[in-house]
């Protein structure tokens, strides 16, 4: 399947994020902290980030950009994965670079979806 990037502060949704992943085939790579997730995204190259909004010292949207300004992680597909769900923190991720936007709580179903919409079924590892 795919390697993904899962960037997550809170060690509960982190730990269920991974098993979700992992239990549909994915490899998952994590960072708790925005510095982590730049520093990981270019050294592995990941075919996809899930990136939470609220993060320590770098914010997820601020991590969103970099990583697209980037030449090395431009075309790495980010999905926000965070409890922000106002329409105008959707409109923000987005305009950030965000691929994807998807609201705490929620379904494995709705994150494995996400996945496959930008790195396929089938993606390599």
């Amino acid at each position: 399947m795919s390697n993904i990037l899962l960037v997550e502060d809170s060690p509960t949704i982190l730990h269920v994020a991974e098993r979700m992943l992992t239990e549909s085939g994915h490899t998952v790579i994590k960072a708790t902290d925005g510095d982590a997730a730049l520093r990981l995204a270019a050294e592995q190259k990941p075919d996809l980030v899930v990136l939470d909004v609220i993060l320590p010292r770098i914010n997820g949207y601020q991590v969103c950009r970099r990583l697209k300004a980037a030449t090395e992680t431009a075309e790495i597909p980010v999905v926000m994965l965070t409890s922000k769900s106002r329409d105008s923190d959707r409109f923000w991720g987005l305009e950030q670079g965000a691929d994807g936007y998807i609201t705490k709580p929620f379904l494995k179903e709705d994150l494995i979806q996400a996945i496959e919409r930008f790195v396929g079924k089938d993606a390599p590892v």
